[in-house]
């Protein structure tokens, strides 16, 4: 029976590399203690290497000066040059050579410095686990063999751009009869040919797409003279199932840049949809350099562009996996596996333990921690795979991948995560732990079936995160000063609000640090830990095994806590324990699915919970969002529209009211913004208020009791964020929607 143990730990028996005998990869060991190096030496005693010692830096480096080398393994300690020097110098001479580092106490600022300078691909620590380092060392030479065929390609690459340049240059010169066919319906002037033909040469975009930018003729005119003088037939591309690989027949480039895309093929004739099927000096140069017979059909620009953004992403917005698949570091990642259409399990299995699913899996992580996304989305599309990265709470459309990898991508990342990965028609959930050389994050994973195949949702914990300080989460004087007062109370609950990704459990944390001492036990139920507290007693809910948060929380109240942070009440029975436990002495933290402050108090008494209770335990309710922060670095003071201002509430009409934007700059990365900052409302029940709540009142009487208290709403934080330059009244209407229509009303 075949052992397919390896594909879930990443280890194998034998990874063996496979070389021809007139080919072998030649391997440089580099230690000063014999005994260190007949060790080495005894892990690849099964391997085809050439394997070579050496018991110095220098006496390795004399030997690199008389022959290559393909790999090198190097101890940091050692007399006269150490590890992290040598393999500098190295780098710096034989860059083609990959470097691997033994360290067992070393000085970690050196060897983290010789990383970060790329001294180092991977380091190692000793005592060292012989499969670990071997499968190490088969990696990295796969990479080795990686990067020549990458060089092939990228020489390919060059060819084939050198081949679009003669087709733009081809496009530049020929003339289309657009034009002239226009001047004679008298719907171009002499003077706007001429103009026309000029700007052609300069910018080589289509000329049709200059008359539309120009607003010289309506494009329906111009759809209605090519069908009733030229018999030219028109198609609906929106309609229109357009292969990618019939679209890729043509570079993208200059599919765009001509407006043009083929759209069916059948042997050597191809279906060509253009804006301007006029262009037959474009059509003669495309018949020459490609082979085929072209047949013209035509559409509106607009669909031919939509089509071609469909197909291949819109320009400059997506990147091709291509661009970070051989990015260094990507086999430094490792799973760490914690202890729980139909296809054949052992195809499904074997797609996972290629390079192409380990790698493309691995590249997409990586990616989204150096973003520092919080979400990983990867979505099918007829065309492609899409992945989209949240950032500051922002989907962005960041890596496309071909479509043919969507299967083992999928197996893959559910291996990882010890899913089903024969079950491809129900929603499934777990989690994957990602191990790097530098840090260590948590994914939250879920699959959701749709009709293109499996879409995967990643939300991204890291686990070295450190709490923000409470006075650093941007709460106005008032709220801090209200908060700080409720916090230092040895009773009651906290609650925050507000929707998923709101920062909710950010808050809770830093009220929690905010008066933590050791006189205090501490413990947290969460699904999953967000951050990591030494002193505290961080229990993770696992639903699958029956351990929910009220089963937690019952056995938490016999472990003689100080103070709990839940990570969320879901039901009336964890609702009613959390309660109970704020009564009986205990400082509760948790969170709520609610709009609003006020409307909490509403979903707590729906919840079940009698309201005299909800009225003696509750002493805050913090409900907040997250907007995006404005680039301190290219901000500048805009004049919004009235209608907008109007529609957000008086607050933001005031006269003396500022308000920013940012065109964008380096700083920022052209995205006008850098992090997030919170808007809050913040409830702090006073006597009369507990009373109100006690005897059942409404809704719109509690808005009156909290009116009468002076509390501040979350809109009006947001006008005080605006007018402090914080962040912009388009973010704000993002975040919060607009409170009444321009009327006022």
């Amino acid at each position: 029976m075949a052992d397919y143990s390896h594909l879930f730990t990443g280890e194998s028996s034998s990874p063996q590399v496979k070389t021809s005998d007139d080919n072998q990869y030649r391997l440089l060991l580099v230690d000063d203690e014999d005994a260190i190096l007949s060790a080495l030496k005894r892990v690849f005693r099964k391997e085809n290497y050439i394997i070579e010692t050496a018991s110095s830096a220098l006496v390795a480096l004399e030997m690199f000066k008389a022959k290559s080398y393909h790999l090198v393994i190097s101890d940091y300690m050692m007399p006269g040059m150490n590890g992290a020097e040598f393999l500098r110098q190295v780098k710096e001479h034989y860059p083609r050579t990959i470097r691997i580092m033994l360290t067992g106490h070393a000085d970690t600022q050196a060897v983290m410095t010789a990383i970060n300078e790329g001294a180092v691909y991977k380091f190692i620590i000793k005592p060292w686990e012989d499969n670990d380092l071997r499968l190490s060392v088969a990696l990295a030479l796969e990479k080795l063999e990686l990067e020549k065929k990458n060089e092939q390609l990228q020489s390919e690459n060059v060819k084939a751009q050198k081949d679009l340049s003669k087709l733009s240059k081809m496009a530049a010169k020929n003339r289309s009869q657009l034009a002239i066919i226009l001047n004679k319906k008298k719907l171009l002037s002499d003077m706007q040919v001429q103009q026309l033909l000029k700007e052609q040469i300069v910018s080589k975009l289509s000329p049709i797409k200059i008359i539309l930018q120009k607003n010289w003729v309506e494009e329906s005119k111009i759809r209605s003279i090519l069908k009733k003088d030229f018999y030219i037939e028109s198609v609906l591309l929106n309609e229109y199932q357009v292969h990618s690989a019939i679209a890729s027949l043509i570079p993208t480039k200059f599919c765009r840049q001509q407006l043009i895309i083929p759209i069916s093929q059948k042997g050597k004739h191809v279906t060509l949809c253009m804006a301007d099927p006029l262009d037959e000096g474009m059509l003669e140069d495309l018949r020459f350099s490609s082979g085929f017979e072209f047949n013209p059909v035509m559409a509106n620009v607009a669909e031919i562009e939509a089509k071609l953004n469909e197909l291949f992403g819109k320009e400059d917005d997506i990147q091709d996996i291509s661009a970070i698949a051989l990015s260094e570091g990507l086999d430094a990642v490792e799973i760490v596996i914690e202890e729980d259409d139909d296809v054949p399990l052992e195809d499904l299995l074997k797609g996972t333990s290629e390079p192409p699913a380990i790698r493309l899996t691995n590249a997409v992580i990586l990616e989204a921690i150096r973003l520092k996304a919080s979400d990983i989305h990867i979505q099918p599309t007829s065309a492609c795979i899409l992945v989209r990265l949240r950032i500051d709470g922002v989907l962005y459309d960041k890596i496309q991948i071909p479509l043919e990898y969507h299967m083992s991508l999928v197996s893959r990342i559910k291996v990882m995560a010890e899913l089903d990965i024969t079950e491809r028609r129900r929603p499934q959930d777990g989690r994957i732990t990602v191990k790097s050389p530098l840090r260590i994050v948590d994914l939250r994973l879920s699959t959701m079936p749709t009709i293109n195949g499996e879409k995967i949702v990643m939300r991204i914990l890291d686990r070295n995160s450190e709490t923000v300080p409470l006075t650093q989460l941007g709460f106005s004087p008032q709220h801090l000063k209200a908060l700080q007062f409720v916090n230092s109370k040895p009773q009651g609950i906290i609650l925050a609000t507000g929707p998923t990704g709101s920062g909710k459990t950010t808050t809770l944390y830093s009220l929690l640090k905010n008066n933590a001492n050791r006189e205090k036990n501490y413990v947290t139920i969460e699904d999953p830990v967000e951050y990591y507290m030494d002193r505290a007693g961080q229990v993770m809910v696992n639903e699958k095994t029956g351990v929910s948060f009220a089963t937690i929380l019952r056995s938490v109240l016999r472990q003689d806590p100080d103070v709990i942070l839940l990570g969320e009440i879901r039901d009336k029975e964890t609702a009613e324990i959390a309660f109970q436990a704020s009564l009986t002495g205990h400082l509760v933290y948790s969170t709520l699915h609610t709009n609003s402050a006020l409307a909490t108090l509403a979903r707590l008494i729906d919840l079940g919970l009698r309201p005299y209770v909800v009225a003696s335990a509750l002493e805050a309710i913090v409900s907040q969002r997250l907007v995006r922060k404005i680039c301190q670095k290219c901000k500048q003071e805009v004049t919004p529209e009235k209608e907008l201002m109007s529609a957000m509430g008086p607050w933001f009409e005031n006269p003396g009211m500022k308000y920013f934007n940012s065109p964008g700059c380096e700083y920022c990365n052209n995205t006008g913004f850098i992090g997030r900052v919170g808007l809050y409302e913040v409830l702090v029940p006073d006597d009369k208020m507990r009373g109100a709540i006690a005897e059942g009142v409404g809704l719109l009487g509690l808005t009156e009791h909290a009116q009468r208290q002076n509390m501040t709403s979350i809109v009006q934080d947001a006008a005080d964020k605006i007018n402090a330059g914080l962040t912009s009244l388009d973010e704000v209407v993002r975040v919060l929607g607009r409170q009444q229509n321009s009327r006022g009303n």
